[in-house]
């Protein structure tokens, strides 16, 4: 049976006043890992080939080579994973490589930490055909499932009775709710998720109902009004989305900065009050000088400095006194931890008040 065109299948669920728009039914099942497919789509992906567990136990003893293994998987340009390995077949030394390297090591820890303690949160999962699942959250974890346990080996899902509708805001929600994921990541599965917003407005509006408002938006993503703004922010320029995956380090709260410096300097300067399609690229080359130049002048070097401490009384109340609760006038929160030069302001606050104090 031909599956219906997205944007209808809303506006039938929808019509029908279904709840399957927020709530969708789900059992927890047991199910064999080679009868899951992961979502190429899903920013949490990586080019993955899952190797039987004879085969990982055969390289593991050194009886079978890497050579062999990708001639027998047809594994260039992936990451094959199986029973205690995971071997990297990208390109070496390029940034696939790189990246694939990265997403191993947390594999490889979080398949450890299950070999000795089970999987406090399992992946979750929807049918598709020929008795399939696809994983809908928790790539990394059913990556380390196979990993810790072996691809023939089975583990229990969270599994829901269909496809859901709204995949790529249940996917954003899980992203934006774990630290320890990769702020390029993030990005992604929040442009992602508002694509689908967007299809979903529409459906809304053929319904006769509004579309949902910015607050509604945010609620819907599992997010704050200050989140939804960095995110918005931080996705309206391509070249932020590729600092990212290339290995950009700054905080959000930086880089959001950056742009709407960029932004504000450029109208003035131009006289804009609205922005073309020509301003937004002009803008655009001027963040990405920013982030990727290291020689920029409002970049930052990696050190800081907050003058010298004279008294050793003021070492000891450095040491001691929970310094969050003096009244300095700083905005802990909004203290940006990774740029150097507000760090050393900060510091240079909290010393200076210690140092002149009877």
């Amino acid at each position: 049976m031909k599956e219906l065109p997205y944007e209808q299948l809303l506006v039938s669920s929808l019509n029908n006043k279904d709840k399957m728009l927020s709530v969708e039914s789900f059992t927890y099942k047991s199910l064999f890992l080679s009868s899951i497919v992961p979502d190429d789509t899903n920013a949490r992906f990586f080019p993955a080939i899952f190797i039987s567990d004879e085969h990982a136990k055969l390289f593991v003893n050194r009886k079978i080579s890497k050579k062999q293994l990708n001639k027998l998987y047809c594994a260039e340009d992936h990451v094959m994973i199986g029973k205690s390995c995971i071997i990297n077949s990208t390109k070496y030394d390029s940034q696939d490589w790189k990246k694939a390297n990265e997403t191993i090591e947390s594999i490889i820890e979080l398949g450890d930490n299950i070999s000795v303690s089970e999987l406090i949160q399992a992946p979750t999962l929807y049918p598709i055909e020929d008795s399939k699942y696809q994983i809908l959250t928790g790539h990394r974890r059913f990556f380390a499932l196979v990993y810790a346990n072996g691809y023939d080996s089975a583990a229990q899902f969270k599994l829901y009775d269909s496809k859901p509708l709204l995949i790529k805001i249940k996917q954003f929600q899980e992203n934006a709710s774990r630290k320890d994921l990769p702020q390029y990541g993030k990005l992604v599965a929040f442009g992602n998720a508002i694509s689908e917003i967007e299809v979903l407005n529409t459906a809304r509006i053929r319904v006769g109902l509004k579309k949902l408002t910015i607050k509604e938006t945010a609620t819907n993503l599992g997010i704050s009004m200050g989140a939804f703004d960095n995110f918005n922010v931080l996705t309206r320029y391509p070249c932020v989305i590729s600092a990212y995956e290339s290995g950009l380090s700054y905080s959000f709260i930086r880089s959001k900065k950056i742009v709407l410096e960029s932004e504000s300097k450029y109208k003035t300067q131009y006289q804009k009050t609205v922005l073309n399609v020509t301003d937004r690229k002009n803008i655009n080359d001027e963040i990405k000088a920013q982030l990727t130049n290291s020689n920029y002048p409002h970049t930052l070097t990696n050190s800081f400095k907050f003058g010298s401490i004279k008294s050793l009384k003021t070492i000891k109340s450095l040491l001691t006194t929970n310094i969050l609760a003096l009244d300095l006038g700083i905005v802990w929160d909004d203290v940006d931890w990774d740029d150097y030069s507000t760090v050393s302001t900060v510091m240079t606050t909290v010393v200076d008040y210690l140092e002149h104090q009877d």
